[in-house]
């Protein structure tokens, strides 16, 4: 039997290393997240009663297991990797969180007190690796199944392009509002998510 030998400079394993300390770092509430100096990965996870998400709730019940999802956060002019000790000299993990945490409080069917989140500071280098092992483990409903909880109000005269998902799913954003309408219904992206989270039951422990 052919054997490969454990790497652990492999970028998989380095990159799992990574998303293992995030899992491992305690969570608070999503708008309770202690402001910490840094960039890094995240991940935000639903406890509330909202029927579409009540599978998902269920799994995180008796602590957070499955994301609903999964970010990151890098400074602005991110450099390309000259040290392995993490960036401290931006805000950008807690920005991002807290940006976030506005959007769920926007929603109009949704309940900032019904979220927690888990972040780590880590080094620029390995925010997008990190990011993407988590991603690929649970495959988050707001990252894979309806997209646009992460965008950013475009901007003044730039909203011809569609409204995201997300927003059609649970309005509240005011930039959102602005941006063209989406075909698609309320009601049909709600048999999306449901459908979804019956088809991707919770991965088994370990990544």
């Amino acid at each position: 039997m052919n054997v490969v030998p454990f790497n652990p400079l492999d970028k998989r394993n380095l990159g799992a290393s990574v998303a293992d300390a995030l899992l491992r770092s305690p969570s608070y509430p999503l708008g309770e997240v202690p402001r910490v100096q840094g960039a890094g990965i995240y991940a935000i996870y639903y406890v509330g009663a909202h029927p579409i998400y009540a599978s998902l709730a269920a799994q995180n019940r008796d602590g957070d297991t499955v994301p609903i999802y999964v970010g990151k956060a890098v400074p602005q002019g991110a450099r390309t990797g000259s040290s392995l000790s993490a960036t401290t000299a931006t805000w950008a993990l807690s920005r991002r969180v807290a940006e976030h945490a506005d959007s769920i409080r926007a929603a109009t069917d949704l309940d900032i007190h019904d979220f927690r989140c888990k972040n780590l500071v880590v080094d620029d280098i390995w925010i997008p690796l990190g990011e993407a092992l988590l991603i690929a483990r649970f495959s988050p409903v707001w990252n894979s199944a309806i997209d646009g909880f992460g965008n950013h109000d475009p901007g003044s005269g730039r909203y011809g392009g569609q409204r995201p998902r997300w927003d059609v799913l649970h309005p509240g954003r005011l930039w959102a509002e602005r941006c063209q309408p989406r075909q698609e219904s309320p009601a049909a992206l709600r048999l999306t998510v449901e459908t979804y989270l019956a088809n991707n039951p919770m991965p088994a422990p370990g990544l």
